[in-house]
């Protein structure tokens, strides 16, 4: 398995999609219960096939992750040939940015002392997906970019 297998909330929402997966490998639903009951094995390594394929689908797509914790911001644009990351770190003491007030504290001062910001690009390894899900499974979420993109221009003006 290249990846992780997606969870049983996961593959309960993406049942018609696994229903397919089966169906291009020509397994009926009757086929499938017997395999679930008679080789068990066999389904579990069906599941992290069709796990692994969702997650080459959707980390095809992901082009920006967020790390956000209590003190640190670790902003990730990841284009075609390299990733590159805006890092903030929160020097003030209490400023929790998790927290509606602690982010509103940074929003009115992260041009202020106390609050560090540095950039930073990164090639690729050779499997930029990988790459993609380490990010994931390091605590990142898929965004849209909009935190990014915002620093992204303060930093070029």
């Amino acid at each position: 398995m290249k990846y992780r297998r997606l969870t049983k909330e996961q593959l309960e929402e993406m049942h018609p999609e696994f229903i397919n997966f089966l169906a291009t490998q020509s397994i009926t639903a009757n086929e499938w219960d017997d395999i679930k009951k008679n080789k068990p094995q066999v389904a579990e390594e069906e599941i992290d096939v069709f796990s692994d394929l969702i997650w080459e689908g959707v980390l095809g797509k992901v082009h920006y992750i967020e790390n956000i914790s209590a003190t640190e911001m670790h902003l990730f644009y990841l284009g075609n040939k390299e990733m590159k990351l805006i890092a903030i770190r929160i020097h003030q003491p209490g400023v929790d940015l998790t927290t509606n007030q602690g982010f509103a504290w940074f929003k009115s001062n992260f041009l202020k002392d106390g609050v560090e910001i540095m950039t930073a690009n990164k090639a690729y390894s050779e499997d930029v997906n990988k790459d993609k899900f380490e990010l994931i499974e390091k605590g990142g979420v898929i965004t849209k970019g909009e935190l990014y993109r915002y620093f992204d221009d303060i930093i070029d003006e």
